[in-house]
């Protein structure tokens, strides 16, 4: 009877063990839990477990911002997920700007995994306004919103394309520019987001605006990455919009194994189009922006980027 008790204890010890070394435990470092990044990670966490059917967990945890996602890079474990614009991991590695005094050689095991969607600039203007393009801002009531991406980029478009001193600030919120755009208070606001991004979709919704275009040269002014919203994205948008945006990436480490950065990779993109149909802005993903990944790719997705059929660049190896 001990023997038939212990051969049994022995069985559930082994399948227990089976079953832990089965299922991996990844943390996903993201935004702020009120942002819109914050959402998609947890959109990540729910496909890519359903995909796996439970074999790979993730986690997400709230951060305070991109710099912090690069500097805990450097101290956690294995399988650490986390999110920043390419531009940061560079950054890092070269010891520049805010990680001049703060490098560390573990910046250089940072791999990238996969695109998510990028933070777009919409420049908004309510068709009453009678604005058609930047030059047209001139005397009007702008909202920039203050501290965020895209109040800094706003403002430093307002100084490239010669409009200082020009445009009447608005001294209002950001998450009153909706109904201050309404009631005639503003002329336009800037918002960065992943498009379509709601405060857009409400604006054009309740009234009608227009996002205005960038021509080619000043994207090429702003240093920023070219990006195009499909017509039809926001009601009463007839044509392209040609804007500038920051990319956001997945990065890992060399830390995590191959087998574990395959199947997330693998994953996640076999769950994409099933994220934009209950979230459009998974939608505007696609594998073109691979090329805004300007670092290694990890080796394990990189594995399944082959697979499909992607060429990756001499910069991804």
């Amino acid at each position: 009877m001990k023997l038939h008790h212990a051969l049994i204890s022995t069985a559930v010890g082994l399948a227990v063990s089976q079953l832990s070394l089965a299922q991996t435990q990844i943390t996903y470092k993201s935004a702020k839990t009120s942002s819109s990044y914050y959402q998609m990670a947890v959109e990540i966490s729910q496909a890519v477990k359903e995909d796996t059917n439970s074999n790979l967990i993730i986690t997400v945890e709230e951060s305070q911002g991109s710099v912090q996602n690069v500097m805990e890079s450097a101290v956690r474990g294995a399988n650490y997920v986390f999110t920043t614009p390419p531009a940061l991991v560079a950054l890092a590695q070269s010891g520049k700007a805010m990680f001049k005094n703060r490098a560390n050689p573990k910046f250089n095991d940072i791999r990238a995994l996969f695109p998510i969607p990028s933070l777009a600039m919409h420049f908004v203007v309510s068709n009453k306004s009678g604005i058609n393009s930047f030059a047209q801002m001139e005397g009007k009531k702008i909202l920039l919103g203050k501290g965020s991406f895209g109040a800094r980029e706003g403002a430093k478009y307002i100084t490239l394309f010669g409009l200082e001193n020009k445009i009447d600030l608005a001294q209002v919120e950001l998450s009153n520019a909706v109904p201050a755009l309404k009631n005639g208070q503003i002329d336009g606001f800037v918002t960065a987001g992943s498009f379509p991004a709601p405060n857009v979709i409400e604006a054009a919704a309740g009234t009608g605006v227009k996002v205005l275009s960038l021509s080619d040269e000043q994207i090429v002014q702003s240093k920023r990455t070219k990006l195009v919203i499909p017509a039809g994205t926001y009601a009463g948008q007839n044509s392209d919009i040609t804007t500038t945006s920051l990319p956001v990436i997945a990065y890992s480490s060399t830390a995590m194994d191959d087998a574990t950065a395959y199947t997330l990779t693998k994953a996640y993109w076999s769950q994409k189009q099933r994220m934009s149909d209950t979230s459009p802005w998974w939608g505007g993903v696609s594998t073109d922006m691979l090329s805004n990944i300007n670092g290694k790719i990890h080796p394990g997705a990189a594995k399944y980027y082959k697979e499909m059929g992607i060429t990756l660049s001499a910069v991804h190896q």
